[in-house]
């Protein structure tokens, strides 16, 4: 299986990376970035592309790809929607309509949020793009679904490269190894997620958007 992550340097990203590496059903990942990952591995090609709006220049890279993961994203924090539309929405889009046209029979899976209002008419400013995200990738002509996990432990190393993120993790250490004891779906590690997200693109889902439960289902499967 040949696979094209977007996203590989976020803590989410990493996560997925060394999954795909690990995985013996992987031939092969292209990662498409700003920067190198600083990885090293015989399966792995990187592509460095500043436009993440147009594709136009690498899209044939995709051509003999069997999947996209799509785990590009931004926290929405002290964004307007405007700028926050054009970081999620739009760059998605950029990629799922190159993979349409380069790869129609391949997988897309796009890395969403528990919470996301698949509607777009919520309050939630976030959650609206997220599921318009969603709705737009899912219509494309491809198999696309939509990942949504909650609360992500980072595993072997792997750790944000947002300073908050970074500060809340380290302070609440004790306390997600007691969330996860008593409501082990509710957490998920970056091993898991990673597992997930490789077992979707190899095997499919037998549904399009994926919650909490049904990533922890997939990631700790064996």
């Amino acid at each position: 299986m040949k696979i094209v992550l977007f996203g590989a340097t976020g803590m989410v990203g990493q996560g997925v990376l060394r999954e795909c590496l690990l995985d013996p059903s992987v031939t092969s990942v292209l990662t498409v970035g700003r920067a190198p990952t600083g990885q090293r591995d015989e399966k792995l090609r990187e592509l460095t592309h500043g436009d993440f709006t147009d594709l136009t220049a690498i899209e044939k890279e995709f051509a003999d790809a069997d999947a996209c993961l799509f785990c590009l994203g931004v926290s929405s924090v002290g964004m307007s929607e405007a700028d926050y539309r054009h970081a999620t929405y739009d760059l998605a889009l950029a990629a799922g309509q190159a993979f349409a046209r380069q790869a129609p029979g391949s997988t897309f899976v796009y890395v969403s949020g528990a919470g996301t209002d698949s509607t777009g008419r919520g309050r939630s400013m976030w959650a609206r793009v997220k599921g318009e995200t969603e709705n737009a990738l899912i219509a494309l002509p491809f198999t696309a679904y939509a990942a949504r996990p909650g609360f992500i432990q980072p595993m072997h190393g792997i750790r944000s490269k947002t300073r908050l993120y970074r500060a809340l993790y380290a302070a609440a250490g004790p306390l997600i190894l007691l969330l996860r004891k008593a409501f082990p779906r509710l957490v998920i590690t970056t091993e898991e997620f990673g597992r997930a997200m490789v077992r979707v693109a190899r095997e499919g889902a037998p549904k399009r958007v994926l919650e909490m439960a049904d990533l922890t289902a997939l990631g700790r499967a064996r």
